[in-house]
């Protein structure tokens, strides 16, 4: 990964979007590394994994879906979504129901059990971000979720146009020689 010098506004503004491009990379993977291990050492304790969680979550806001429209939301194939929600249905935090709109389809609903679970699990999540956040002044804390919400908006436009998404064939044309990126 590429390191910042002292940062010095210069004339050129590609270079100043490069700089401020990799300042924002490095924040963000240390941000989403942080969260991975915060999450799972969270959720685990509640015998779901984080992406039973994330698909509990999608169920709780969304509400019932068939398994297609919850495997999109999770940016999963069909089958891992089936694994997930499987184990969900076993553990009855999700229930597989007739289909208001189609006889021959099922959809999804979280159950009551399911719910208290999300509940617990994202009241815990909440209060750590009420102490991350508690130092900051309220505009600094508005500001901050603003462009959070930004980035994250952004970032899904492009993952759902496909830009970010699909071969590394870029990537390797930018000169990574790795075969397991690349290949």
């Amino acid at each position: 990964m590429p390191t910042l010098k002292a940062r010095r506004p210069s004339q050129d503004p590609d270079l100043n979007l490069e700089r401020d491009a990799i300042a924002l990379h490095a924040a963000l993977s240390n941000l989403v590394r942080v969260y991975q291990f915060r999450d799972r050492d969270q959720i685990c304790c509640y015998d779901i994994s984080v992406t039973q969680c994330y698909a509990l979550e999608t169920l709780v806001e969304q509400g019932p879906m068939r398994s297609k429209s919850l495997s999109d939301a999770l940016k999963l194939d069909k089958s891992t979504t089936t694994r997930v929600v499987d184990a969900l249905v076993r553990k009855d935090y999700v229930a597989r129901l007739p289909d208001a709109d189609d006889a021959r389809a099922v959809s999804l609903k979280v159950t009551a059990s399911g719910r208290r679970l999300y509940e617990r699990i994202n009241g815990a999540l909440i209060a750590q971000q009420a102490d991350l956040l508690r130092g900051l002044e309220p505009g600094v804390r508005a500001a901050a979720t603003e462009v959070i919400r930004r980035l994250a908006k952004a970032a899904e436009a492009r993952f759902v146009s496909g830009v970010s998404v699909g071969s590394c064939e870029s990537a390797c044309a930018a000169g990574s020689k790795s075969k397991t990126t690349c290949s």
